[in-house]
């Protein structure tokens, strides 16, 4: 897998939202060289659970349209003597 590489922009973001959640939730400050450091780690150690359970959501959904056209089609096929 690739590494997910996210712009300058959507990185000021997160590390802001990681700084503001340790303030909130631990009463911690940290920095932004250490939230960048965490959301490294993460994104290395455990980034791929979240993009295949991403994958696997994004399949069942497009598994479950899918049944559905081939549904569709199947109530409006003609009939004929023809046998599959």
């Amino acid at each position: 897998m690739a590494m997910i590489e996210f712009s300058a922009d959507e990185k000021t973001l997160i590390i802001d939202k990681v700084q503001r959640y340790f303030i909130a939730e631990l009463d911690h400050d940290i920095g932004k060289f250490e939230a960048e450091f965490l959301i490294d780690f993460f994104s290395e150690e455990v980034g791929a659970y979240f993009y295949n359970r991403g994958l696997n959501d994004a399949k069942a959904v497009l598994e479950a349209k899918l049944a559905s056209i081939s549904d569709d089609l199947y109530e409006i096929e003609k009939p004929t003597n023809f046998v599959r």
